[in-house]
């Protein structure tokens, strides 16, 4: 295995500051697509604070700003927002797994960024024993991107998804299988660098398992 060095850092945010800092990552990530959204993400929701939810948080070694967040819910603590919009195959949810929202990067951040927060939460889910990780998208861009790393679209076939806990917008609701997705990508010449990456690769920014020993609960800060 060998070692790298990144950019930045990517860590659970642990405290209301931290919370906050994400939320502004959110804002500006979505708001610079969606301004009408910019308001709505500024501040920490219910789901934030809540028992089997990580918020994590990407920050510039250089600069110490904040570049990048994600928030990733497992079903160790019941279902998942995305099933109070969609009734998940029998299959999945029998089993544990974990719904990435949230996900946003800082305009003109590192490029490796994006992928970097997925490896994160590939981890995550492994840690937790949620064997799939779900994630909706809007965007053909960023449809595209998700199905390069291994996602695949649940209801291809069918309209996008309106999700309730994203305004009732559309959404195309893909999945990643962590247990046979990185089998995938090691079978995959094409794919083996992101293996590589993921698992050959010791990332000391990526700050995950030294840091959720000690995690506490984010608790709600004070209006």
């Amino acid at each position: 295995m060998t070692t790298s060095s990144l950019s930045f850092t990517i860590r659970p945010a642990v405290n209301g500051l931290d919370l906050r800092r994400a939320c502004e990552v959110r804002a500006e990530g979505y708001g610079h697509h969606m301004p009408s959204l910019r308001q709505s993400l500024i501040e920490p929701d219910a789901l934030d604070h809540a028992e089997g939810t990580l918020v994590l948080i990407c920050e510039d070694k250089k600069t110490g700003a904040a570049v990048g967040t994600a928030r990733i819910q497992t079903s160790r603590r019941g279902p998942l927002l995305i099933e109070q919009s969609m009734a998940l195959p029998e299959s999945m949810a029998r089993l544990g797994r974990a719904e990435i929202t949230r996900l946003a990067t800082m305009p003109k951040c590192d490029p490796i960024l994006k992928f970097a927060i997925c490896k994160a939460a590939f981890l995550y889910c492994l840690s937790t024993q949620s064997r799939f990780a779900i994630i909706g998208a809007r965007n053909e861009a960023l449809i595209r991107q998700y199905r390069r790393i291994g996602f695949v679209e649940m209801n291809a076939d069918q309209p996008m998804v309106p999700l309730a806990h994203a305004g009732n917008m559309p959404h195309r609701v893909l999945m990643f299988d962590t247990l046979m997705g990185p089998r995938e990508w090691q079978a995959n010449p094409n794919q083996q660098g992101l293996f590589d990456f993921c698992f050959d690769t010791y990332h000391p920014d990526i700050q995950l398992v030294e840091r959720l020993g000690a995690q506490p609960r984010i608790e709600a800060m004070a209006a």
